[in-house]
């Protein structure tokens, strides 16, 4: 485990490598929709609590 954690800190990410990884993960959150509104957002947690707790 420590071997696997020690490569790993040895490598260094280079700065254009993390822009672009951060570039493509904002163009998956991209959506033509607005915002869903807080009594949307609201009634979405309600609806996964109920489905999470109930069934």
């Amino acid at each position: 485990m420590s071997a696997i954690i020690e490569s790993l800190q040895d490598t260094p990410i280079s700065k254009p490598e993390r822009s672009g990884a951060i570039r493509r993960m904002r163009g998956l959150l991209k959506t033509d929709q607005p915002a869903p509104t807080d009594e949307e957002v609201a009634a979405m947690l309600e609806e996964r609590r109920l489905d999470k707790y109930f069934q």
